[in-house]
């Protein structure tokens, strides 16, 4: 983590600045897990309190409150949706029930950025943002940089001056000092704007 900051401060004067004004790389991990996606869905284009709402909801729904394959999968869709989740989210939720012992192996998911997100976009509903955000956040791989972030978008127009939202060519090439640790940027970024991705 100190070597993140360290790195990122020493590439980038701009960086630096965003470095000493957010402070201590602080990123919150989870495990590379069922679970994890399952959050994921939940938190598409929502709120975070809305989506940790309906997140508690669908954990008290559960025998032992634990959000496994097996589990939502005996959970019936209409219960799903009086806890909240649209039907979309309902149906993506169930599609990765499915999959647990298909596309979806969390314990064997490859080593290339590319492949996880192959792997993890064959599900309804899980796009390549939120793939992103499980190798960030999940994964904890260091070089993900989320281009299609709106969050990481407004926060390198604001730190650099841009008049409009980069593009992600123009996001690439302000990264290449970062690398390789494009993820901490990215969460610094989010920082700067006092926000946060969730999954």
């Amino acid at each position: 983590m100190k070597n993140a900051a360290k790195h990122l401060s020493n590439a980038d004067p701009v960086m630096r600045g965003i470095v000493e004004r957010v402070g201590p790389l602080r990123i919150e991990y989870r495990e590379p897990t069922f679970e994890t996606l399952v959050r994921s869905i939940v938190f598409q284009q929502l709120s975070g309190t809305v989506a940790r709402v309906i997140l508690g909801r669908l954990h008290g729904a559960l025998p032992d409150g634990r959000i496994t394959p097996e589990a939502i999968l005996k959970l019936r869709t209409p219960k799903m949706r009086k806890l909240g989740l649209s039907g979309a989210k309902t149906e993506y939720i169930r599609d990765l029930a499915g999959r647990r012992e298909g596309a979806v192996r969390f314990e064997g998911l490859p080593e290339r950025r590319t492949d996880v997100i192959a792997a993890l976009t064959q599900v309804k509903g899980i796009g390549v943002w939120t793939a992103q955000m499980f190798l960030i956040f999940a994964l904890r791989r260091p070089a993900v940089l989320p281009v299609g972030d709106l969050g990481v978008r407004k926060a390198m127009q604001q730190a650099y001056s841009l008049e409009e939202l980069p593009k992600p060519g123009k996001m690439e090439e302000l990264a290449l000092p970062w690398r390789p640790y494009c993820s901490a940027a990215s969460w610094y970024l989010w920082r700067s704007l006092d926000g946060i991705a969730e999954i």
